[in-house]
């Protein structure tokens, strides 16, 4: 496994909708296990393709939740509904991040619920019904495919701050990256 790196917002693949996936097999398999071993190295809850480069309709997520529940996928052509989403304004218990706008926690409104349907590593279909985090991250990896990223969906408080930080840290341009296991971004 290797761990690879991470594009920062402003790499045009991180801006345009992924193209699905076609083939399963051992280059896929591989492909997957770079995925996890760079999410485990960032660290982070989930890894979609774009972030690392690649224009795929894939993206891998891991989660333990607060009664030590894990759920560990891979999501390769994903189909995703969720509920409605709630009225308010988002508090500090909504904050997320993402990893390519490394080390920026901003507070974003998700859907409680969600519905995964998708394929694993080996093509396989299957179904997975998400609340909580676990429906945040999912919806979080899923908008990558879509070229989207949680910057894109902040209020007006949430969207200055993430242009301060884009700004001051010269982010924002083609070509940026960073290597999880070298450099402290996440920090």
């Amino acid at each position: 496994m290797t761990v690879l790196p991470i594009c920062i917002t402003g790499e045009p693949v991180l801006h345009r909708v992924a193209d699905p996936v076609r083939a399963f097999g051992d280059e896929l398999a591989a492909l997957v296990a770079d995925m996890f071993a760079t999410m485990e190295a960032a660290p982070g809850v989930g890894l979609a393709a774009p972030q690392i480069g690649l224009a795929k309709r894939l993206f891998v997520y891991d989660w333990t939740d607060a009664d030590g529940v894990r759920t560990r996928g891979v999501a390769a052509n994903p189909e995703l509904w969720i509920s409605p989403l709630p009225v308010g304004l988002p508090d500090e218990d909504d904050e997320e991040g993402c990893l390519s706008i490394p080390g920026e926690r901003f507070a974003l409104l998700r859907a409680e619920r969600a519905l995964l349907r998708a394929q694993d590593e080996r093509g396989e279909h299957y179904e997975l019904e998400a609340s909580g985090w676990l429906a945040r991250i999912l919806q979080h990896e899923f908008d990558h495919l879509n070229g989207i990223l949680y910057a894109d969906r902040l209020d007006a408080f949430g969207t200055k701050g993430v242009q301060k930080a884009i700004k001051r840290n010269k982010w924002g341009v083609e070509g940026l990256t960073w290597m999880p296991g070298e450099d402290d971004l996440e920090g």
